[in-house]
């Protein structure tokens, strides 16, 4: 990692596919600096970060000081606290001006997700556009979002500033564009900054698998696009291993043959790598650790400690086939997975829809996730199972034509040209993705609709914006579609909806996916079941280092089945690729370990 230190710029910015390790390598980079004497600000702009697990430090939306490591600040960019600043920034002006009734209105159309997007990326702009506010610091070390959220987030400058320039109106969704205006110089600084290669550095990071490498090369490409061109590769958790024990032989062959077939846009960057860690990076001793490329030990009774605290931690687990009997008991209604990136959403997703279509019953697989890659992973087709997904940029274009189609005959030429202007709003993709993702659970009152939902903090967005339409709904006599109407009581209703929290068992996404479970119990969804997914401890390893991951697995494993009224069921990390419908099968056909 030192070559990466030493050609460390003002700006480092983390991106990659979710579950590669971005806040783990921001961590590592950032005490690494700090270790040399620099100031470092981290800032995670993550709706779902967790920094303060990995620094373990409670943090806020303003710097904290990273206890025992002089030099180190860290925040997160709290979206529901950025987008409440927001909506009372743009609505203070207008109380004791406007009528109640108008300033009432304003704050309902500032109460959607697309606020909450655009209110986290006024912070983030202002950290990176306004040098007051970094002054005191030497690096500015930005954890962001997953990549296809970050794709939308980094596109949002240009966009909104065409889209200041050129409305007339002096509206939008988000409401008056006074508060937008006065956000436009500092949204061209952040675009300079960003496109600057003096003064930042796009570090892609991914794992040596194939699906994070394309990833990582899609997220090369269109980020270049935007000016983002001075790159950095970082593979995170290369494992290799002279032991002849099949798993660990598969998971280094498999390591290798990605890096082998690593796409042109990434072999071309420099690069560093780091090891594979059993225990993860949690904590300052080991990311200082990683950062030196020290070996971990293992202990020397690796294999009788797993084997005597297997029992007590897959005690509660269930079989796959009675969690699979109870998904299909209705015959009819919506899958969705749910959970941070990297953890096998799409896997399982596929997994399942394939085992319900193989007996007999109509299954719509299908995606809200922008890095969507459910077809690669579905592989040949197969009768009763249709493949789809939910593109941004196609439901874009559908919305926008229906909304011109239905309004076309009905206003006159100049509210036209109106209408025109508000629809090239970046909000519009927000609402365009909301009413594709309404329709796709609908179609589950005559079949089954398994969706592969977009990692934590998107998905969260996701749900604000059902909350906050399904209020406006309410109010509303409009002309309003059914599926709209009908979202969130479907969404509430566990006959309908199964809602099934994906994690691998490691301290952050187990964490992450029980603050989601919170946030949903708080929507008044719960969750249907827990699965517990890429465990070494069920591959049948003998390998000291991947047994020492898998010990590391038991107490989160014993965490999650500890919780509640929750029911979990466990799959195991197969030493081949995750695709097709054999591969897909054995996810789901494992029993309890003996």
């Amino acid at each position: 990692m030192q070559p990466l230190i030493t050609k460390a710029t003002r700006f480092l910015f983390f991106a990659g596919k979710g579950g590669v390790g971005k806040t783990s390598m921001s961590c590592m980079v950032s005490v690494a600096l700090a270790e040399k004497g620099k100031r470092v600000l981290l800032i995670s702009t993550d709706p779902a970060s967790n920094l303060d697990e990995v620094l373990e430090t409670d943090l806020s939306n303003k710097p904290e000081e990273i206890k025992d490591q002089p030099g180190l600040w860290a925040m997160n960019i709290d979206p529901a606290k950025a987008a409440a600043e927001y909506r009372e920034s743009i609505v203070a002006p207008y109380r004791g001006v406007l009528p109640d009734e108008a300033v009432q209105s304003i704050e309902e159309q500032l109460s959607g997700a697309c606020s909450v997007e655009i209110a986290s990326f006024n912070e983030f702009a202002r950290l990176i556009g306004d040098e007051r506010a970094i002054m005191d610091y030497d690096h500015v070390v930005l954890d962001t979002a997953p990549t296809g959220h970050t794709l939308r987030l980094l596109s949002l400058p240009s966009a909104w500033n065409d889209f200041i320039i050129e409305n007339k109106t002096g509206s939008s969704c988000l409401g008056p564009l006074s508060g937008l205006k006065e956000q436009r110089l500092i949204y061209e600084e952040a675009v300079n900054s960003l496109s600057d290669g003096d003064k930042t550095m796009l570090l892609l990071v991914a794992r040596a698998e194939e699906m994070a490498f394309k990833e990582a090369a899609r997220a090369s490409v269109e980020l270049g696009r935007l000016g983002m061109n001075n790159q950095y590769l970082v593979i995170n958790g290369v494992f290799k291993t002279t032991s002849e024990d099949r798993i660990a032989r598969a998971f280094a062959r498999k390591s290798q043959q990605a890096l082998t077939a690593m796409p042109v846009a990434l072999s071309e960057l420099p690069c560093a790598s780091v090891s594979f860690n059993p225990h993860g990076l949690i904590g300052l001793k080991a990311l200082r650790e990683t950062a030196c490329d020290m070996s971990v030990p293992h202990a020397s009774d690796i294999v009788e400690q797993v084997k005597s605290r297997k029992d007590r931690a897959f005690k509660n687990i269930c079989q796959w086939n009675e969690l699979l009997d109870q998904l299909a008991e209705r015959g009819a209604g919506l899958i969705m997975s749910m959970g941070k990136g990297g953890v096998g959403k799409t896997s399982i997703a596929a997994a399942i829809a394939i085992e319900l279509a193989e007996r007999g019953y109509a299954v719509q697989l299908s995606t809200t996730d922008p890095a969507a890659h459910v077809e690669e992973t579905v592989g040949d087709c197969l009768p009763h199972l249709h493949v789809s997904r939910i593109d941004p940029k196609f439901e874009t274009e559908r919305y926008v034509n229906r909304v011109l189609e239905e309004n076309r005959g009905s206003l006159s030429a100049g509210d036209m040209a109106l209408l025109e202007e508000e629809l090239r709003s970046p909000c519009i993709e927000e609402i365009a993705v909301f009413q594709a993702f309404a329709e796709a659970v609908a179609q589950g009152h005559d079949r089954f609709m398994v969706l592969d939902t977009a990692p934590t903090g998107h998905t969260l967005l996701l749900l604000d914006a059902t909350e906050a339409y399904h209020r406006e709904v309410a109010q509303s006599s409009g002309d309003v579609s059914e599926a709209i109407k009908e979202l969130l009581p479907r969404l509430r209703n566990p006959d309908f909806t199964k809602v099934l929290l994906i994690t691998v068992p490691e301290a952050t996404p187990v964490h992450e996916a029980q603050r989601l479970q919170e946030d949903l119990r708080r929507a008044q969804i719960e969750p249907f079941a827990w699965i517990i997914n890429q465990s070494f401890a069920l591959s049948g390893t003998t390998d000291p280092l991947l047994l020492t991951r898998g010990l590391n697995e038991l107490k989160y494993i014993e965490e999650v089945t500890a919780q509640p009224a929750v029911k979990a069921a466990a799959s195991p990390w197969l030493p081949h690729t995750v695709k097709g419908r054999e591969n897909l099968k054995q996810l789901i056909s494992q029993g309890v370990p003996e």
